[in-house]
């Protein structure tokens, strides 16, 4: 227990709302690190009057304290995940909000050679067949898992690569500042890797496989299984999340002009 609180990172919006006005919910770290909750969360306190406190987490880590009943809502991306956490009851329902995709980013001078692959798994393979330097996440997060998955599908199990393969266990921003250092290949959400500051000598190589599709859903926490999750302060947060505003929040949120997520709610 004492390592997963010691990987939360909290974000407080507002000092003044009383504890009947504050809802906690976890997010993934990408999420966090793309800027927009900066964007969004203002509004959400000026709109809704209420405190959304962010704990800023993996989306393995975000369903724990789901379960565990320490957050009122979650906003992840891994939809495997969320099912099963649906289907164990934990979860009242899964509202999708937004989406993005992966891309892999890499040293400049692509010693793997993947820019320009016809696919993500042939990129994979690439780098593992010269051995080349990456960085995973190892975080149990959502963008860890669609990695595993893409590794599997290549036919390739990451238990069984050599030091060539980093396991860093840490979040986006964090994992990303390796990559930088380390001069590595990494996969990254492209939110996260747009707004990342220290490139250092990477580049985004390669994008716009199918399987990188990226969805972003919101769970409220089911009062069910806990009693004391404000349920109707998730359902207002929902509310607003699939709103007008937040759509164009949402879809105008840019940096050097290149959109970071598009709102996809129903």
């Amino acid at each position: 227990m004492k390592r997963v609180f010691a990987t939360l990172a909290a974000v407080f919006i507002g000092t003044t709302a009383c504890a009947d006005d504050v809802i906690k919910m976890a997010v993934t770290t990408s999420f966090n690190n793309s800027g927009l909750a900066d964007v969004l969360l203002p509004e959400i306190q000026k709109d809704l009057g209420l405190e959304l406190q962010l704990l800023v987490v993996g989306t393995g880590q975000a369903l724990k304290l789901g379960r565990a009943g320490d957050v009122d809502a979650i906003l992840v991306h891994s939809r495997k995940a969320e099912d099963a956490f649906l289907a164990e009851g934990y979860g009242t329902h899964r509202r999708e909000i937004m989406y993005n995709d992966f891309v892999f980013i890499g040293p400049k001078d692509d010693p793997a050679v993947i820019k320009g692959v016809p696919t993500a798994v042939n990129a994979l393979q690439n780098i593992a067949e010269v051995s080349a330097l990456f960085v995973s996440r190892g975080d149990d997060s959502g963008t860890h898992k669609k990695e595993l998955s893409l590794w599997g599908s290549a036919e390739l199990n990451a238990d069984e690569f050599g030091a060539w393969y980093r396991a860093v266990g840490a979040g986006m921003g964090a994992s990303l500042n390796t990559a930088a250092g380390m001069g590595a290949y990494i996969m990254s959400d492209r939110a996260s890797w747009l707004n990342f500051g220290n490139k250092g000598d990477l580049e985004l190589l390669y994008s716009g496989d199918p399987v990188l599709f990226n969805q972003y859903a919101y769970l409220p926490v089911n009062p069910e299984k806990h009693g004391h999750v404000k349920a109707d302060l998730a359902a207002k947060v929902e509310g607003w999340l699939v709103s007008d505003k937040a759509e164009n929040l949402i879809n105008t949120y840019k940096i050097n002009g290149e959109t970071l997520f598009v709102f996809n709610a129903k």
